[in-house]
């Protein structure tokens, strides 16, 4: 089964905890700190797997996990890395971040391997906080937290040519007679539910891929029909052939045709305008012999700005002169791939691991409150004035440190110590 969209859940690997430990062993009663450092978590990565064409796989598992870090151990053992986690997609796959629709990456050209979410860091163990002063630290960084992030999938093939056209004017026989591709081939309209792509070999020069694009009807753009959800895979094509049915074997006027598909994708994409078109009028078979009344009228329509070919994707009449005309239009582009640019950067939406802190009761009515990041904060407060005092006590309680010495007993008049600072609690 073909599928071009998902969406799924990511999430990297949380870092291990440091570990909080001290030194025992014989004779030594009064060991120095030696807890571990955690492990870092695993990383999210996604990767390039040309094997696949479809997003199927993704229809199943929403859920995508990395390893966490393990935690740090005694005698300044370092916790096991958690193992990264290898998504792989089809080339041509663009993420976005689900809410924003921004894309964080394109897996084309030479985005074949991408970290998409990185692994929290590993804590530092206690081992690393012994100072002159402070030197039985009981208190550990933790690990840095994990980075998740609601993704979707969209699949835009890779394809030098899109070959455009309404429903049965012959895409999929010109695509199965001139490339390697096997496109179902039916009398009735949209035959064709996926994107089919085929590589086309010239004598004497290099080769280029073609797909062909199924579903466009008039309001294809706003979600008519089919249209709509095949339309991206257009966006990376650098030239647009249209195919029309020059017989009018259903009825249709192929002037029309070609003025209505490109309004579609006007309104879909303004930019696919800007890029060269060629007009692949087929079924001459089928047109009486000598009268080429419908070829002038749509050369007269087109040319010089879109120049027509008169084929027959049946007996392969005019397909040469057609290919070759679109390899000289390709000839004239970038032949650099249509990648699109990163807009949605998950590492700065990532809030970096807290430094760590402990909150201890030493005897009933003194409780004691230490760690790099109280040091940090009264590094910068000063707690002579009033303002920097409400800073104080408003930084105690938003990181939660009055809550913890509640939850150790401190009532009204107890003494907290802090770093040679002393105050009286009340609430």
């Amino acid at each position: 089964m073909f599928a071009d969209f998902a969406k799924i859940y990511i999430k990297s690997g949380k870092g291990g905890d440091g570990h909080v430990s001290f030194r025992r062993e014989l004779y030594v009663p009064n060991g120095g700190p030696d807890g571990g450092d955690g492990g870092k978590g695993g990383d999210i990565i996604f990767e390039v797997d040309k094997g696949l064409n479809t997003l199927y796989e993704f229809r199943h598992n929403h859920n995508y996990k990395a390893e966490p870090g393990q935690e740090g151990g005694k005698k300044n053992k370092t916790g096991k890395n958690g193992a990264d986690l290898i998504i792989k997609v089809p080339e041509g796959t663009i993420i976005r971040e689900e809410e924003t629709g921004q894309i964080v990456a394109d897996m084309s050209g030479e985005n074949q391997r991408i970290t998409v979410l990185k692994g929290g860091r590993g804590g530092k163990g206690n081992q690393h906080y012994a100072t002159a002063t402070m030197q039985v630290p009981k208190y550990a960084q933790p690990g840095q937290r994990a980075m998740e992030l609601n993704v979707t999938l969209e699949l835009k093939s890779i394809a030098d040519v899109g070959l455009v056209g309404f429903p049965n004017v012959g895409k999929s026989t010109l695509l199965s007679r001139v490339t390697n591709a096997d496109p179902k081939i039916a009398n009735y309209h949209f035959t064709t539910l996926n994107p089919n792509l085929g590589v086309v070999d010239l004598d004497g020069g290099k080769g280029f891929i073609i797909a062909d694009i199924p579903g466009l009807i008039e309001g294809a753009s706003e979600g008519v029909g089919l249209g709509h959800q095949f339309l991206k895979h257009i966006e990376r094509t650098k030239v647009i052939i249209h195919m029309i049915d020059a017989a009018s074997v259903e009825g249709r006027d192929p002037v029309e045709d070609i003025k209505a598909i490109n309004k579609e994708l006007e309104a879909y994409n303004p930019e696919l305008l800007k890029r060269p078109q060629v007009i692949a009028a087929n079924k001459i078979d089928a047109i009486y012999e000598g009268t080429n009344e419908v070829i002038d009228r749509i050369k007269k329509e087109f040319e010089p700005e879109i120049k027509v070919y008169p084929i027959s994707a049946v007996s392969g009449q005019g397909l040469k002169e057609l290919l070759y005309y679109v390899k000289e239009l390709l000839d004239q582009t970038d032949d650099a791939p249509v990648v699109f640019e990163q807009e949605y950067d998950p590492f700065e939406y990532h809030d970096q691991a807290e430094l760590p802190y402990s909150v201890e009761k030493l005897e009933d009515g003194l409780f004691s409150v230490e760690g790099p990041r109280i040091e940090r904060m009264l590094g910068y407060t000063n707690l002579d004035s009033e303002k920097g005092f409400i800073f104080f006590q408003n930084f105690m309680k938003d990181n939660g440190i009055l809550k913890e010495l509640e939850e150790l007993g401190i009532e009204d008049g107890d003494t907290v110590k802090i770093y040679g600072h002393h105050f009286d609690y009340y609430k």
